[in-house]
């Protein structure tokens, strides 16, 4: 299979030199110049977050956007942060991730049959886009979904990628209730859609 490397490359390049959205530009470069304690010496990503994983890809993850210090800091999805820590050593440990860990861009970690995406490409304040800033961003997330040849399922990780995704496959149609390990085929022709909780601290550290 074909897997368009030249396409890949120009659509990350306008995700990443993307200034549609006033806010999210400024939020974003403010986290990169002020930067976390822990992280005062790191050269923060500070740009719109591309998708990152195989190209042949089987399955889709989508989130909600990038983390403040976690991809607004090492520029790769779900990279650097709570959230990246426990989705990547669940896909580590069912066979689609290199490494249980990822910890920078250049670390080494490889994906297999996943690519992973978001709704929205920059870190948003209080990790809450405006539902302007989540359209500016879904004409990225759909390139990508029509550049991923042998896409077969996704999983949405949250309500607001399970509705988003919902919605480009079946428009017009009643969205279904969200449910976390809820298994949603979409018809003929189309992927089928997984649910599932987002892996942000405050879903896996409940203390429950």
């Amino acid at each position: 299979m074909d897997n368009n490397p030249d396409a890949w490359d120009a659509l990350d390049a306008r995700i990443t030199g993307c200034e549609r959205c006033s806010r999210l530009v400024a939020w974003r470069q403010q986290i990169a110049r002020t930067r976390r304690r822990a992280y005062q010496g790191w050269d923060y990503w500070g740009k719109p977050v591309a998708g990152f994983g195989d190209l042949a890809a089987r399955v889709l993850i989508v989130g909600l956007a990038p983390g403040a210090h976690g991809s607004n800091r090492t520029g790769r999805m779900f990279t650097g942060d709570d959230s990246g820590n426990f989705l990547y050593r669940a896909l580590y440990h069912a066979g689609f991730a290199s490494q249980p860990a990822a910890l920078h861009r250049d670390d080494g970690l490889r994906l297999n049959d996943v690519f992973i995406s978001a709704v929205c490409r920059c870190v948003p304040p209080d990790n809450r886009p405006t539902r302007e800033e989540m359209d500016n961003c879904q004409p990225y997330l759909l390139a990508e979904i029509e550049l991923l040849k042998g896409l077969q399922g996704v999983v949405a990780l949250g309500r607001i990628a399970f509705e988003r995704v919902h919605r480009h496959y079946l428009p017009g149609e009643p969205l279904p209730d969200f449910a976390h390990g809820g298994w949603y085929p979409l018809g003929a022709g189309m992927p089928w859609l997984l649910a599932s909780y987002h892996p942000s601290r405050q879903n896996t550290q409940t203390g429950r």
